[in-house]
């Protein structure tokens, strides 16, 4: 553990003060926003517009972080946090918050680009599920520390702010100061979702889907728990049961997808989820009550999108870990954008309720695909490494010479066996012209 980790012990410490001055904000904004009259539709709108920001952040971020490098991107970036953190308090308007909401999504998607392709560049295949579980566990357990803080100070205050401003800072420290070093400069801050479809379907499809449920519950979790009656205070605590839940059960979900399919463990997860969330809909059984479902439903479904990224991350070379990252990202985004924004028309129109039943229905679909793909294709040699997966994933899917390592092989002819006809040869030209990097990986790979 101290060997797998210790390389990244500090960028974990920082990832514990950043998130935990997420966890305080995320609880902070709706709750102040609901007190001072903001609307279920507004509400809504504060949350998709922190993706919204997001997902330019993913497509701007990456021609950062080849410019300066991943310490400087994520000291400017947490600068920019602080700033917008303090500007919310000073202008209490839904319009001006859903801009700065914006900008703070737009920090937040180069932070986790930097943080995950730092930690992919130091994984391998064969540890790669236990470090992201790990930099979960930390990410859930500071939420979780985040959410309580709002029971310090009144939510009316400007405590609150400032302490969410206070933490962000403190993020920068033990990574800039650490001697371990940060990863190579990266080659190219070019975003190819198709290709990184080709290669992990369900990681894409597994991002935008728990980018839908994720987000909703971020934006409107606490608003879920006062249309139930609790209080402020009440509303934290159950967010903390989710959180807690979600980042106990990283450990033994990481563990045991490094040692089978993980899509076999996602679509377990999805099962749990959907019937968690239908539960949190119909029924209502006070604090004790929503807290203990809550426990159930964060452990099923927040550990989805480490799970995700790991079997990405599995299927490409490390030296496009920046490239997956931003790519996941990207899904993830797009996926948080819609999903308040639909899941707060529900909750006006049909009740609180309606949050989770909107999780349900999204769970569902994620399990379908993920039960459908694993119809199709294989999984993944568990011994891989990432550069090695480009020799036989990435850029086969690209130039079309070779199956997938996913695809069944069972009944396809050997490359000795045929040559191909000149239509493949001037498909193969036009796709290696598309995507040069795809040759420099094979390079870096064999």
């Amino acid at each position: 553990m101290a060997q797998t980790l210790g390389p990244v012990a500090a960028l974990l410490l920082g990832v514990f003060f950043l998130v935990t001055g997420s966890g305080l904000q995320n609880t902070l904004l709706p709750l102040r926003g609901a007190f001072e009259g903001f609307s279920a539709i507004n509400l809504g709108i504060l949350g998709s517009s922190y993706y919204l920001g997001f997902v330019v952040g993913c497509l701007a971020v990456p021609h950062l972080v080849r410019r300066s490098g991943h310490i400087r991107a994520f000291a400017a970036l947490t600068a920019g946090v602080v700033a917008t953190m303090m500007a919310h308090p000073i202008f209490v308007d839904p319009f001006v918050w859903f801009a700065l909401r914006g900008i703070t999504g737009f920090c937040f998607a180069g932070l986790y680009l930097v943080i995950e392709s730092w930690l992919n560049d130091r994984a391998t295949n064969q540890t790669r599920g236990f470090v992201m579980s790990a930099y979960v566990m930390v990410d859930y357990a500071a939420l979780t520390a985040g959410q309580m803080m709002i029971t310090l100070y009144p939510v009316r205050g400007f405590e609150l702010f400032a302490l969410a401003a206070i933490l962000f800072s403190l993020a920068t420290l033990p990574v800039v100061i650490s001697n371990s070093g940060q990863p190579a400069p990266i080659e190219t801050a070019r975003i190819r979702p198709l290709r990184l479809f080709r290669a992990a379907p369900v990681a894409m499809v597994g991002c935008f889907v728990i980018g839908l449920t994720n987000g909703s519950l971020w934006s409107l979790g606490p608003i879920f728990g006062i249309g139930r009656g609790l209080t402020a205070d009440g509303a934290a605590t159950f967010m903390s049961a989710v959180v807690v839940a979600g980042a106990l059960a990283q450990w033994p979900v990481g563990f045991f997808s490094d040692r089978t399919d993980r899509r076999r463990i996602l679509a377990g997860l999805m099962v749990g989820a959907m019937l968690a969330g239908l539960a949190l809909g119909m029924f209502d059984f006070g604090l004790l009550g929503l807290c203990v479902l809550g426990l159930i439903f964060g452990a099923l479904s927040l550990p989805a999108y480490s799970l995700a990224a790991a079997h990405a991350y599995d299927r490409t070379p490390a030296s496009q870990a920046v490239e997956t990252a931003a790519g996941l990202l990207l899904l993830y985004g797009i996926g948080s954008v819609v999903g308040p924004a639909l899941a707060s028309y529900g909750m006006q129109h049909y009740g609180p309720g309606a949050l989770f039943y909107f999780t349900a229905g999204s769970h569902t679909l994620l399990l379908l695909f993920v039960v459908w793909r694993m119809c199709c294709r294989d999984a993944a040699p568990l011994g891989g490494t990432g550069p090695g997966m480009e020799e036989a994933g990435i850029a086969c899917a690209v130039t079309g010479t070779i199956p997938l390592p996913e695809d069944e092989t069972a009944d396809a002819p050997s490359p000795a066996a045929s040559q191909p006809d000149r239509r493949a040869q001037m498909r193969r030209a036009a796709d290696e012209e598309a995507f040069p990097s795809a040759q420099d990986g094979r390079s870096d790979g064999g």
